[in-house]
């Protein structure tokens, strides 16, 4: 249950295929939905970014560039695609289905059961991109075909030093954060990989991850899930919902905390602590180092 960079697999013709001019005409002009920023740090909580519309050899081109001549923001904005279904809403990202003439090209490696199959979500960024800190609710290799990354890790564990907003972590530049905002995010253990072209990391599930294309770059995430198929939420397309199980612990907790705010302050304090004793007592694991 940790990540592991996993090199020399065999992924298929895409790794020496997908050019900038190949894409282009592979899929053609397709339309696809993308984030435009004008900040190399894009930040989900604040949206620093706009989505807009741009056929898909158009896109491709302009995320390959440093400078634009044609641009929504500034010449120097950023690009990001990360593929949706038909349906946002109803239908998960499938390579398979979105881009069809590219996924000809992959070949995943198999780690897991073809039922336990999720989502291949089709990215792709432009250089010096830098996308938010979060976590996934399941297991996932990062593929990067093409281009450079760097990914920054923390471990499960170290939750409570990320500053955390539902599944993200408020906290945008790991290198440099702002300590005097974020103070205990230094006991969080920092692990970091470089990917080059070819390479798959696996990322599993609950481990945070803050990802940097070092090049504009291509990439395939393929999620499965690690639980039984009944555990997961039916209505998540994103794979990023919380499991059933502890979805329905944290409205339980929410309802305790407000049944404790009929008690003063100090009887409020009070329990609450021995609410967190007794959470650490059943459900903690004691067995990190």
């Amino acid at each position: 249950r940790k990540p592991v960079v996993l090199k020399g697999l065999e992924l298929g013709t895409c790794t020496t295929k997908w050019t900038v001019d190949y894409l282009s005409q592979a899929e053609g002009s397709k339309e696809v939905k993308i984030h435009v920023s004008a900040v190399p740090q894009m930040d989900f909580l604040s949206k620093n970014f706009v989505y807009r519309t741009l056929p898909f050899d158009v896109f491709v081109r302009r995320a390959a560039e440093v400078k634009h001549k044609e641009y929504f923001l500034s010449e120097d904005e950023k690009y990001y695609l990360r593929s949706v279904g038909e349906d946002a809403r109803k239908d998960i990202a499938d390579i398979r289905k979105q881009f069809p003439i590219l996924a000809e090209d992959v070949q995943i490696p198999e780690y897991f059961e073809k039922e336990q199959f999720f989502s291949s979500v089709f990215r792709i960024s432009s250089a010096g991109l830098q996308l938010w800190t979060h976590y996934d609710v399941m297991d996932n290799f990062l593929i990067q075909v093409t281009g450079k990354k760097r990914v920054v890790l923390y471990s499960p564990q170290d939750a409570p030093y990320l500053y955390l907003s539902g599944t993200k972590s408020e906290v945008l530049d790991v290198d440099n954060p702002d300590l005097e905002k974020y103070p205990l995010f230094v006991k969080a253990k920092r692990y970091q990989c470089f990917l080059e072209a070819g390479d798959v990391l696996f990322i599993p599930a609950l481990w945070f991850h803050n990802v940097i294309s070092e090049e504009f770059g291509v990439a395939l995430n393929v999620f499965w899930k690690h639980l039984p198929a009944e555990s997961y939420d039916k209505s998540d397309t994103y794979g990023n919902k919380d499991p059933m199980a502890a979805s329905r612990a944290i409205q339980i907790l929410d309802r305790a905390l407000k049944t404790l705010e009929e008690l003063p302050e100090e009887y409020r304090d009070f329990y609450a602590r021995r609410m967190v004793l007794r959470i650490q007592e059943k459900a903690y694991r004691n067995d990190y180092g």
